[in-house]
């Protein structure tokens, strides 16, 4: 399938599930994630959930990052250039939804790209081959491309794997894991 293709019907899938799946399907792959040999790391990048989406609910993982004394890093999406400014989130951080719904930091203590250890990826649908498929403005793109060569990138979703997404470019950056409730792929 292609990425237009998939958009369309993951985004069907999502809005089909109820909140009591959503909440129940992402706190399987929060325990999930505690399978994975990241936990030594310091850095974590994880997007806050847009509810009206239906995205994962990361308030588990939040729970998780704090719970074991990590740094926890949130973005601001500037729709202009389809770039992302990271920020620390700390006690005092002030999040406020943005005009798509986009939960984001108002202010905070910026991050660099290359002092970031792991990324947790919002994401639609991926393949067997950890290509996956976002909204489509790439910002996720150019911001692992700037990532330090080791940083570990890690998709979240509430559905299996797709065979093969068929229209991948050379830019498209893939995941070393996708965590799903009842499987971790890796890749």
């Amino acid at each position: 399938m292609t990425k237009t293709e998939l958009r369309h019907t993951h985004k069907e899938l999502r809005q089909k599930l109820s909140e009591d799946q959503v909440e129940d399907l992402s706190l399987k792959i929060s325990n999930q994630l505690l399978i994975l040999p990241i936990w030594h790391l310091e850095f974590y990048h994880t997007f806050l959930t847009i509810e009206e989406q239906k995205e994962v609910n990361t308030d588990y993982l939040l729970n998780i990052l704090s719970g074991k004394d990590k740094h926890i890093v949130i973005s601001k999406s500037n729709f202009s250039t389809f770039e992302m400014t990271h920020f620390l989130l700390t006690d005092s951080t002030k999040i406020k939804k943005n005009k798509w719904h986009i939960p984001e930091p108002v202010n905070g203590i910026p991050i660099e790209n290359t002092q970031i250890d792991v990324v947790f990826i919002p994401l639609l649908a991926f393949d067997n081959i950890g290509h996956r498929v976002g909204y489509g403005k790439g910002f996720y793109d150019k911001f692992l491309s700037k990532c330090k060569p080791g940083t570990i990138k890690i998709g979240v979703s509430f559905f299996k794997s797709i065979d093969k997404i068929i229209d991948v470019y050379e830019s498209d950056i893939k995941l070393n894991y996708c965590v799903t409730p009842e499987k971790i792929y890796s890749f």
